[in-house]
């Protein structure tokens, strides 16, 4: 045992594994440290029950760590779509020797295992076993070719297994665990819209040319919904969202420069953007579009939902021949270059009646509603007079309403 400790020692790859609380536990109890094994056991299951591992933890837990690990194999991995340089593998390989030495380690004489070898947690990680796939392989070379093509596909670091990110000055990009978990299959109605942003995004993964894009219209019409639903349908193909704030709108420059350096593609989501008069965070949005010096990283596109067609407010004082301005159309374009910087441009507008109950009627279907259709149309007219008026998501609470009931 004292040998495999010393062989941890040596690793180049991932030696931040050595900085791990839990594997700085284990070196010392495989340096002689018994003492330490039911310290080490409750910590293991603690982190069991934080992350929803089962089975055998130790080896499921190193497992983790590596497939998760954010080193120069994995970056270059995620950003050269599972081709690193050939001394980058062999680099990896050597480690990997060393810590599959470790996962085939039978420590029973070391640790008391009674409580980690079958372990159930409370809430178990839906797919953990897509991240142990790549060691299922016997040889260390085998799984450093699975493990490049999993870092490309999944990510690495604070970006493995999420589909959707926000941004925090303090923490930077941090993984959303609950998601919505909408799909494009889900959303009713606006096919037009629809297939305008699946081929525009279909492009942008395929590397193709593809625009940024403005969603304007009524409310609950699905705009952000559409666009969560892209991630969700796209996210094996490597489509991730990363949310960002009006007020964060300064920080953009430097969320391009984070999201340059992997191999996904980010659509970065402004939800419901408008700005007052008086606002200037736009300003900030219009350089990064299009006009700044530093070229977007090929691996962004922005997407914005918003009520406004201009974003920016305008007041009839802005065109009227009173106003005491000297340049009045400067004012005028400055207002509506945001919205012209766009490439694609969708409405989301209220449906009608007959666009109404048709939404209606195939989410009551979806959803397996028990309602005889002239009663349905009846309810859903009732419904629309009595609360928002009708959209998709006056449609979606009347369908809600008749499922609780």
């Amino acid at each position: 045992m004292l040998e495999i400790h010393n062989q941890l020692q040596t690793l180049v790859i991932y030696r931040h594994l050595l900085q791990d609380k839990l594997i700085k536990e284990l070196q010392l109890i495989l340096a002689g440290q018994k003492e330490l094994q039911y310290e080490f056991c409750s910590s293991l299951i603690e982190k069991a029950e934080q992350l929803g591992l089962s089975g055998d933890l130790l080896p499921n837990y190193i497992k983790y760590l590596i497939a998760h690990d954010e080193n120069v194999f994995s970056l270059a991995s995620e950003k050269t779509l599972g081709q690193p340089s050939a001394s980058l593998r062999t680099a990896a390989i050597y480690d990997l020797t060393i810590l599959k030495q470790l996962l085939s380690l039978d420590l029973s004489a070391y640790l008391d295992t009674r409580f980690i070898k079958d372990f159930v947690p409370t809430v178990p990680w839906q797919g953990q076993e897509l991240y142990y796939a790549p060691f299922d392989n016997s040889t260390a070379s085998d799984i450093a070719e699975n493990l490049a093509h999993h870092y490309a596909k999944h990510g690495c670091g604070y970006m493995a297994g999420f589909a959707a990110f926000r941004w925090n000055l303090d923490s930077g990009l941090t993984g959303i665990k609950h998601f919505d978990p909408i799909r494009l299959e889900d959303l009713v109605g606006y096919e037009r819209q629809k297939s305008t942003l699946i081929k525009n995004t279909k492009a942008f993964l395929l590397g193709k040319p593809a625009n940024n894009v403005l969603l304007y219209g009524s409310r609950g019409t699905g705009k952000s919904s559409s666009v969560k639903a892209l991630v969700n349908n796209y996210f094996e193909q490597g489509l991730r969202l990363v949310e960002v704030t009006k007020q964060d709108l300064k920080h953009l420059a430097k969320i391009m420069d984070i999201l340059r350096e992997h191999g996904q593609k980010f659509l970065i989501f402004l939800d419901d953007l408008s700005f007052e008069d008086f606002e200037v965070e736009y300003k900030y949005l219009k350089s990064v579009i299009e006009g700044g010096v530093e070229a977007c990283p090929n691996n962004v596109l922005i997407y914005v939902t918003s009520n406004r067609r201009h974003l920016i407010k305008e007041t009839w004082s802005d065109r009227s021949d009173n106003s005491d301005e000297i340049h009045r159309l400067d004012t005028v374009n400055e207002k509506v270059s945001l919205s012209d910087r766009f490439g694609i441009t969708l409405s989301y507008l209220a449906p009608n009646q007959t666009e109404y109950l048709t939404i209606v009627e195939e989410l009551a279907k979806k959803q397996q509603v028990s309602i005889s259709p002239e009663e349905l149309r009846a309810e859903a007219l009732k419904w629309e007079m009595a609360h928002s008026g009708r959209s998709g998501r006056a449609a979606q609470q009347f369908i809600n309403y008749l499922l609780g009931n």
